[in-house]
């Protein structure tokens, strides 16, 4: 009898055992699918060969070239593996808004751009902490605001008569060389002051030409390699700072001051009453520099090439030029500038076919989704480089009517391509939370060049039209872009 309880008790307690295991398992399977979060949907990824190093050889082979292939096949969303990182791609305005609206805690600028810190120099910009950044970007939005462009504007237009005045009654230039030398010249007095522009501006060029030459490819991603061209820009950013140093403490002392951005910086002080210190306003000017040299001097010789290809365009700029004549004379300034629609959007169409910065980077700390154009949603991790490509965006053809030719019409009122698709449909400029500040100084310095050239001078393009240069950090034009002159007042009649 005790054996026959033993084993009812027994068969009672492993039944019950089952039962409790039973329900366990399947209350795990329903959690697993009701109740859990789904498995993430993560973005398609480029094949790339040999594993490991493949996506970066495709990447260094020109990451336009990798777009081109990879978004009709990919979509709008899709990641590479870049040797040990993840980068996803988000390309057109329909996935980018995240981009570029993201808080800094969320998407942040400073882990990736942080190959700058050795030619901007310690404590500015990627090397200091947001809250920090943020009130630097001020001191460079009070130096930009319209008050202080309409005093720089009259530095252009002087600069601009200056240097043209140096060409003969006719001969062939080199346009790219010209206009390369001429927004140095300018910057250096609208920027960096009259001390450099009329007593130190061939050192400090020179200075400029180490520091620009020190940022290599590879200098992204080892920006402190002991090579030869990282040692000549370290010897550099030494010596400027020892010439702004100099420049800012006779400022100080003599109690003189200028209508430039270097007096800007060096009167603006921090939330908490801190004055900027001459170390901070040195590489706030050179970021400045760096940011407005490169993107003026190649978009004015894309826009002259252009013009002077497209007749019926040149034709336009020109007959804008004869009705500001005749309506304001000679005189040029800042409001008047602001009058030349025509010319404005030639540049703004060079601008979209040709962005100094083809790629924008930001590190990702948190997980976010997008929707693409074509109605996927993906889950991006935390921990991915998100890109996007202004150079790729800017020629997308559900938003640009024939996106490879050159058409300044496409911006004209009824036609707006640009906001075809939102806010996000040209991104020259960035956007968003980190849109260049210095968009509306880039384009008062172009057109004071290009209206004075349009006023004195009859152009023609004698070379081939130019190329890309696709193997310079800052993308821009390639060879000489040459073009015979002649001078000639435009006459309104």
């Amino acid at each position: 009898m005790e054996a026959e309880k033993d084993t009812k008790l027994l068969n009672l307690n492993s039944g019950l055992l089952i039962y409790i295991v039973a329900t366990l398992i399947v209350a795990k399977v329903i959690s697993v699918f009701l109740i859990s979060k789904p498995r993430k949907h993560l973005p398609p990824v480029v094949k790339a060969w040999p594993p490991v190093v493949g996506g970066l050889i495709r990447f260094l082979k020109g990451p336009i070239l990798m777009l081109r292939e990879e978004y009709p096949k990919l979509g709008s969303v899709f990641t590479l593996n870049l040797f040990h990182k993840n980068i996803t791609f988000l390309i057109g305005p329909e996935v980018s808004a995240h981009f570029f609206k993201a808080s800094e805690s969320d998407l942040s600028q400073q882990e990736v751009y942080q190959f700058n810190v050795p030619t901007f120099g310690p404590g500015v910009v990627f090397d200091v902490d947001y809250s920090v950044r943020q009130e630097q970007f001020r001191f460079f939005t009070e130096a930009l605001r319209v008050t202080k462009l309409k005093g720089y504007v009259d530095q252009m237009v002087v600069e601009a008569e200056e240097y043209f005045s140096k060409w003969g009654d006719s001969g062939e230039v080199d346009l790219k060389y010209e206009l390369e030398h001429l927004i140095i010249l300018t910057a250096s007095r609208c920027l960096l002051g009259r001390e450099v522009r009329d007593q130190l501006f061939d050192d400090v060029s020179a200075l400029f030409h180490d520091l620009d030459n020190g940022m290599l490819p590879i200098s992204v991603l080892f920006p402190y390699l002991p090579i030869p061209a990282h040692r000549r820009r370290d010897k550099a950013r030494k010596k400027l700072a020892e010439i702004f140093a100099r420049i800012i403490s006779t400022r100080k002392s003599t109690g003189k001051s200028g209508n430039d951005m270097l007096q800007c910086f060096i009167d603006s002080k921090y939330k908490d009453g801190r004055p900027t210190t001459e170390a901070e306003v040195t590489g706030l000017l050179i970021a400045a520099l760096f940011a407005g040299q490169h993107t003026s001097s190649i978009t004015s010789t894309w826009t002259g090439a252009y013009l002077l290809r497209h007749k019926e365009y040149l034709s336009a700029v020109v007959d804008e030029q004869k009705q500001l004549l005749e309506k304001h004379g000679d005189k040029v300034d800042h409001d008047i500038l602001a009058e030349m629609d025509v010319l404005y959007r030639s540049i703004k169409e060079a601008l979209r076919l040709h962005p100094p910065l083809i790629m924008l980077l930001r590190s990702s700390h948190s997980d976010f989704s997008v929707k693409s154009r074509e109605g996927k949603e993906f889950d991006i991790p935390k921990g991915h480089i998100v890109a996007t490509s202004p150079a790729f965006a800017n020629r997308l053809s559900h938003i640009y009517k024939n996106p490879d030719i050159y058409d300044p019409n496409r911006f004209a009122v009824g036609r707006e391509e640009d906001k075809v698709a939102g806010a996000f449909s040209y991104i020259s400029f960035g956007g968003g939370r980190h849109g260049c500040l210095g968009e509306p100084f880039a384009y008062l310095q172009i057109k004071a060049i290009w209206s004075h050239l349009l006023r004195n001078f009859e152009l023609e393009l004698i070379s081939p039209f130019p190329e890309i240069d696709w193997n310079a950090m800052v993308v821009g034009v390639k060879g000489n872009v040459m073009v015979r002159y002649k001078r000639k007042k435009l006459s309104v009649n």
